[in-house]
Formats: C-alpha cells, sequence, structure tokens
C-alpha cells in the first residue's frame, strides 16, 4: 500500500508546483506595487521611479532580470516535472 500512495503524491505533486509558480511570479509583480505603496527600496521601486522619469535603459534592464527570473524559475520547474511525473521521463 505504500507504494501506491508514493505514486499517488508524485502525481498530486504537479499541479500544486503549478500553481506555486504560478503565485511565485504574482509575488514578483506584487513587489513593485509593494514597495510603492510602502515606500520601500527595491527593484520594484526602482522600476516604477524608472518609468516615472523616463529612464528607458534601466527600464529595459530591470524587465529583463525580471523576464529572466521568470524564465529561469519556469525552467526549473519544467526539470521538477521530470522527475515527479514517470510518464514524462519515459516519453522523452
Amino acid at each position: 500500500m505504500t507504494h501506491h500512495v508514493t505514486h499517488a503524491h508524485r502525481y498530486a505533486a504537479i499541479p500544486v508546483v503549478t500553481i506555486l509558480v504560478i503565485q511565485l511570479t504574482s509575488l514578483l509583480v506584487g513587489a513593485i506595487v509593494i514597495e510603492n505603496v510602502f515606500v520601500l527600496r527595491g527593484l520594484g521601486r526602482l522600476l516604477f521611479q524608472s518609468v516615472g522619469n523616463r529612464d528607458l535603459i534601466v527600464v529595459q534592464d530591470l524587465v529583463m532580470l525580471l523576464t529572466a527570473i521568470v524564465l529561469v524559475v519556469n525552467f526549473l520547474i519544467d526539470l521538477s516535472y521530470r522527475l515527479l511525473d514517470p510518464r514524462i521521463r519515459q516519453s522523452v
């Protein structure tokens, strides 16, 4: 019976991991809002101020950085799917 529970946990972990990634990307966007509302220093506030000052170089750099973070996290999650689901492991 323990063997079946282990397989069930692996299959059930995939949607949980997916939701966690969606929440993580929402956290990045939320950080921009929170930093501006509470006047905290951070990348979100820098991005907001750079847009206001029309500092295109800083805006481009920060958008690229945040995009790279999201892409790396998504890539790592895709790799974790391969570890969690044996069907994905066999199909490649």
